[in-house]
């Protein structure tokens, strides 16, 4: 009786599985089998009791009003009819919006074409809700980063390297700069380099009081110049940008404050500086704070400018022997009464308070973990909402602290990942969570952490995953013989047999803060599950330099970026090469941008470890690579030329054995296909043999129509057949 239950009991579990089915390309790429779905574009409304969100049917886009306690659709704000016949144009659109603050203006943002990573020019329509009428800005010409000012009563935009301002009551428009020019003078948007590394685009701000506008002044005269072949022409067009690669001129950049009233503008005198990553009004109209930074970006200095007399007063001053990251996270509060800040200076990113001339400083986080992100103050409960890595690295929760410190409060799962989006006065938050198996589950929670409602639950994903072959993603540490504590996850092939030998791909990027072992549901983990389903191990681990784990562990890489990551991952792949169930001479490596970068390198330095490697879109050689990220972490190839040549995968392709692929898009914008190119070029004059792929006028995402089915079905070939 006992054999024949063990049998059916077998037969059953036999049968179960042969139902389920493998994760194919088509799924992941094509036919959006498993699409997660998120909630976009929620915009808190001033009262925080509502939020507005833009959604399209068949009869165009509209602006629709919500309540957030009962999720019930109120009223819609703004409809593309309604765009139609307040500007008498048939065929507008709309694209995105913002709100004035007082909400009864709109910008519509139409026929948006994206610039850079961040940075976009587009068409807007100025929109009144009250007087039901709406008018093209510019004349209909395509400008950037067009605002409305705090009233509401004027809108800011760039056209031609330069500022202009239209007042909506006299319908005048005032041309604030004058000496903007293509490649040499930009006023009121960021530079190439400041917006791929300091992550903004719009320089310039509003003051509280209407009344002036700060603005950034980059004078690029000095910059070189990077040309980039465009090949969807005939003869193909020359691209030219302002690129400071590392050790060149960077852009000479000023702060200038426009004064409505008086017509006038001021250059501001800030002393000795390299970089100005941030500049924000406080709460009054009364200071400009300026942050500044030297070249080597080891010291940050936050001055407040009163503009009265114009006059800089240093208030914050932070020293590294090695860098400081930049954030968004200074925020004053309590009407001029002080100001947050989030330093590692005491060796972990915490957050801190001072009053408005920096004075008085209270640590209000405390212990060995990082606060990841500042999410934002409630005034009036004098409250602070951050992101922080309490237990482990690869987990990151919510939590809420008094402004005076003390105990902080939990408002999100302790296991997984999470994130969130507060309503304006905090009484409702949106939680985004997911873990490394389970899709995003998006809830709405009141200011108590009370669940609300579901607002996106993925079931039909998570329900069309509960048919495939999928593995358990296993999180890992071990520790290298240097005595490094490592963390790490694996997935195993479906129907695992610890009895047989399995090759490992290994999944790298490594980047200085950067993190793959995290609790996070990807894309990328679908096609892990597909190749452990082909009988593949994946693994991924974070190296030195990464994030999550203090200052001393991410900053180790300082001035000698992938010589310990590289030790890192081969240390790693060794480990692996002692588990039973792994055929040590079958470990493949890939990465994409740094992570192809370190690929290479692992290639390249370890080929008696490593069979294989992948490089998608990677640095080759560190003199290539812009200033600003280069030399924070480098610092001057004039003065660490070594650490530049001894890290650069170009420098070690005569050591090369196993099978290589290099991947690359003709319009990387980042890091340049002469990456590639001059690879390519040293790996031909070694006699090394590889294979290549080039994506034209591709930037460094690599994506649009078939682009990235195409890709990784070649990435999944060359790993069925080279390793």
């Amino acid at each position: 009786m006992k054999l024949r239950i063990a049998l059916a009991l077998a037969i059953l579990v036999s049968g179960t599985l042969s139902a389920q089915k493998d994760i194919t390309l088509e799924d992941i790429w094509k036919s959006g089998t498993f699409r997660q779905k998120s909630v976009y574009g929620l915009r808190s409304m001033k009262d925080g009791a509502h939020y507005t969100a833009i959604n399209y049917g068949e009869e165009g886009a509209s602006i629709d009003k919500y309540s957030y306690k009962s999720g019930e659709q109120l009223s819609t704000v703004l409809s593309t009819a309604q765009l139609r016949e307040w500007s008498g144009m048939k065929e507008a659109d709309m694209e995105s919006y913002m709100f004035s603050a007082d909400e009864k203006k709109l910008l519509i943002t139409w026929q948006e074409e994206q610039i850079y990573r961040h940075s976009s020019r587009a068409k807007y329509f100025v929109t009144d809700l009250e007087k039901q009428s709406a008018k093209l800005l510019a004349d209909g010409a395509k400008v950037r980063n067009a605002a409305l000012s705090p009233d509401g009563k004027k809108v800011s935009y760039i056209s031609d390297n330069n500022l202009f301002i239209l007042d909506l009551i006299s319908n005048k428009t005032t041309q604030v700069t004058e000496d903007g020019e293509y490649n040499k003078i930009i006023n009121g948007y960021a530079d190439w380099v400041y917006e791929e590394e300091f992550a903004f685009h719009q320089a310039y701000a509003w003051s509280p009081d209407n009344n002036m506008i700060a603005f950034y002044r980059f004078d690029e005269s000095a910059v070189k110049e990077f040309h980039m072949p465009v090949f969807n022409a005939l003869y193909p067009e020359d691209y030219s940008f302002k690129y400071p690669k590392a050790g060149e001129d960077n852009s000479k950049v000023s702060i200038h404050v426009y004064d409505l009233k008086k017509n006038s503008i001021k250059k501001l005198d800030l002393g000795q500086y390299e970089y100005i990553p941030r500049i924000k009004w406080t709460e009054s109209s009364e200071y400009l704070a300026v942050m500044k930074m030297p070249r080597l970006q080891n010291i940050l200095e936050i001055d407040l400018v009163s503009t009265k007399d114009y006059k800089a007063k240093n208030i914050y001053k932070e020293v590294s022997d090695t860098y400081i990251e930049i954030s968004d996270d200074l925020t004053f509060y309590g009407d001029n009464a002080g100001f947050i800040w989030r330093s590692e200076k005491n060796g972990f990113f915490h957050l801190y308070s001072y009053n408005l001339m920096g004075d008085n400083e209270r640590q209000i986080t405390k212990g060995d973990w990082e606060v990841r992100e500042f999410i934002g103050y409630d005034d009036d409960k004098q409250k602070l909402f951050f992101t922080a890595s309490t237990k482990s690295p690869v987990n990151t929760e919510i939590y809420s602290i008094p402004l005076t410190g003390g105990e902080s409060k939990l408002l999100s799962p302790a296991v997984g990942s999470s994130r969130a989006s507060f309503s304006a006065n905090f009484s409702y938050y949106i939680l985004y969570h997911s873990t490394a198996s389970e899709p995003q589950t998006v809830k709405l929670y009141n200011q108590k952490g009370k669940e609300v409602r579901v607002l996106e639950d993925n079931a039909s994903m998570k329900e069309a995953l509960a048919k495939t072959n999928r593995s358990e993603v296993e999180f890992i540490q071990f520790t290298t013989e240097g005595g490094v504590d490592l963390n790490g996850w694996m997935i195993k092939p479906t129907n695992f047999n610890p009895g047989k030998k399995y090759p490992v791909l290994m999944y790298v990027y490594g980047g200085p803060g950067s993190q793959t072992v995290t609790n996070s549901f990807s894309t990328n983990m679908l096609w892990y599950q597909m190749m452990a389903s082909k009988g593949y191990i994946v693994a991924s681990f974070d190296n030195r330099g990464t994030g999550a784990r203090g200052k001393a562990f991410r900053t180790q890489t300082y001035e000698q970026l992938g010589k310990l990551e590289t030790e890192d991952q081969t240390s790693a792949a060794l480990w692996l090469s002692n588990q039973s169930y792994v055929d040590a001479s079958r470990i493949g490596i890939w990465g994409w941008s740094y992570g192809g970068y370190m690929s290479s390198l692992c290639l390249f330095k370890s080929g008696d470890v490593f069979k294989t490697a992948i490089a998608v879109a990677p640095v080759s050689n560190w003199r290539f690579y812009d200033s600003i990220y280069t030399e924070r972490y480098m610092g001057l190839p004039q003065e660490n030329g070594d650490g530049y040549d001894d890290n650069s995968p170009i420098n070690f392709v005569e050591q090369m054995s196993g099978n290589y692929l290099l991947v690359h898009g003709t319009a990387d914008d980042n890091v340049h296909f002469q990456n590639a190119v001059e690879l390519v070029e040293a790996l031909v004059q070694a006699d090394k043999h590889f294979d290549f792929n080039m994506y034209p006028d591709r930037n460094h995402g690599i994506y649009g129509g078939n682009t990235r089915y195409h890709l990784y079905t070649k990435l999944t070939d060359f790993v069925l057949n080279n390793l």
